[in-house]
């Protein structure tokens, strides 16, 4: 088994909320992520999924500390990157880097592409004069680009190039880590696929670790290796990818496969699996945060918080009774290769198009 690259333990983070104009005091704390722990091994894909405001995006900024935390441990091949001052810390950050939502607010409009990817490399020393040009010319051939896309501008190219240039500027100093803060959730569904299959293979090619945060758990089956499931600010499910889709044993995990949509009537539907909003993080329920929600809660639920343990090897779950819940028929009836199949189809109509396109270039030249 390959060690770990990336170590989370008992990582905290509350965003203090205050009161006053004048005086300002705190009047309580935000919860966005309480107490979690988790690796990544190295070459490996842990995805985070979960319901949006459970902490996904505040994690992944913990763990390249673009947030400070408020109690916890991140450590980069064993060092603790919250002991760092700030020299060492730039320094560590060519290990580390991330690959931002929105492809249109991570580029600064006012910098060429050239200049974008020539950043990193300056500030990193890693190559000047010539090498840096070459490198940057290298960076976008990698990424499916062109070299004379270098002198354009941000706002000159689609969503899907422009997460290409992000995806460029990520691999620009060699890291090791790269968080993957919902990489594809901005794009087109065709443009999704493309993505996805571009970091499958710059991984394959220079062996990248990835924490990849993401809502569309098809892309998740598709590209994880391991899957960790986020609730208000806890990790409530962690395991292999197979086991989770095919076995998943916390209530919120099986609502979340449950609402996977799948284009076929003889499939049950899994609406109503779970009702209500989750609650705030200012004030979480006591006990089991997802009692409020869960079709299984029991007053032992509502009154001891469960432990993040082991159910099987590999195989953690925060839940009193997971043993004891079956899987919902609207989770085996999406057991089979349907999921992925799903995301296939997204490959396979983007292909068809792409023919359908070079066939109408080649007869207007002709």
């Amino acid at each position: 088994m390959a060690p770990p690259i990336l170590k989370v333990d008992r990582l905290v983070k509350h965003f203090p909320v205050t009161s006053g104009i004048v005086i300002s005091k705190q009047v309580g704390a935000v919860k966005a992520v309480d107490d979690i722990s988790f690796e990544v091994r190295s070459g490996e894909t842990l995805a985070l999924v979960g319901e949006s405001g459970c902490g996904k995006s505040t994690t992944g900024r913990l763990v390249l500390r673009l947030l400070e935390r408020t109690s916890g441990h991140v450590e980069i091949d064993g060092v603790d990157i919250f002991s760092l001052d700030r020299q060492a810390l730039r320094k560590k950050r060519r290990d580390m880097q991330i690959i931002f939502q929105d492809p249109y607010a991570s580029l600064n409009p006012r910098m060429t592409v050239g200049d974008v990817l020539a950043e990193p490399l300056r500030v990193h020393e890693v190559a000047s004069g010539r090498a840096l040009r070459e490198r940057v010319e290298e960076l976008l051939r990698v990424v499916g680009l062109a070299p004379y896309h270098a002198g354009r501008y941000p706002h000159e190219f689609s969503g899907g190039q422009r997460q290409r240039i992000g995806i460029a500027r990520a691999l620009a100093v060699n890291p090791r880590l790269i968080v993957c803060d919902e990489p594809v959730s901005a794009l087109d569904v065709s443009i999704q696929a493309q993505v996805v299959n571009l970091l499958q293979d710059l991984q394959a090619k220079y062996g990248l670790s990835y924490l990849f945060i993401a809502h569309d758990l098809a892309v998740v089956k598709h590209i994880s290796d391991r899957v960790a499931v986020m609730y208000l600010g806890k990790i409530v499910e962690l395991t292999d990818k197979t086991t989770l889709y095919a076995n998943p044993r916390h209530p919120y995990t099986q609502a979340l496969l449950s609402a996977i949509p799948v284009a076929d009537p003889a499939v049950p539907h899994g609406r109503g699996i779970i009702q209500g909003d989750v609650p705030s993080p200012l004030n979480p329920p006591s006990g089991c945060r997802f009692h409020t929600r869960c079709p299984h809660v029991q007053d032992r639920c509502k009154a001891e918080e469960p432990a993040f343990r082991d159910l099987a090897p590999g195989h953690q779950v925060a839940c009193h009774f997971a043993e004891e819940i079956a899987v919902p028929d609207t989770v085996r009836a999406r057991q089979s290769s349907q999921i992925s199949d799903a995301y296939r189809r997204r490959l396979a109509a983007y292909e068809t198009k792409q023919a359908r396109r070079q066939t109408a270039v080649e007869e207007t030249i002709s």
